[in-house]
């Protein structure tokens, strides 16, 4: 690679001896879906203008890279990352973890800041739900 070859002769010449990790994160994620199949986060997200999904969509594949960017956690295992964009769009989620590394986003439902209280509400409701039919077998 000779972007590399480039960065080791100018480390050599400069004197400098660094070493660099890069991470490779790739999260997988997966909507929440309620017990009739139905996918909230999915229903809110296909109502959004198509400028307001781009954002999103965006944000959500940061998180897959383990970009967390603004999240905030809400308690009870729920998530929620704020875009600053429009109306103050809100992505909440619940992440399963194999010891302190997260393996799994479920998306649980979306909304404004406008509707925050509401929402936060609601995507603990689904977190519960989500948790309770797994241990019951259900995916």
């Amino acid at each position: 690679m000779l972007g590399s070859d480039i960065v080791d002769i100018f480390q050599q010449a400069a004197g400098l001896w660094v070493t660099y990790k890069l991470l490779s994160v790739n999260i997988e994620t997966k909507d929440y879906l309620d017990s009739e199949g139905d996918s909230p986060f999915a229903n809110w997200l296909n109502a959004l203008d198509a400028k307001a999904a781009a954002k999103v969509v965006s944000a959500i594949d940061k998180l897959t890279r383990g970009l967390v960017g603004d999240v905030k956690p809400l308690g009870a295992g729920v998530s929620e990352r704020r875009i600053n964009f429009g109306p103050g769009c809100r992505v909440y989620f619940g992440t399963e973890t194999d010891g302190r590394t997260t393996k799994l986003i479920i998306l649980l439902c979306g909304g404004t800041k406008k509707r925050q209280r509401d929402d936060v509400g609601r995507a603990k409701r689904l977190w519960k739900d989500y948790k309770f039919r797994k241990r019951q077998g259900e995916r």
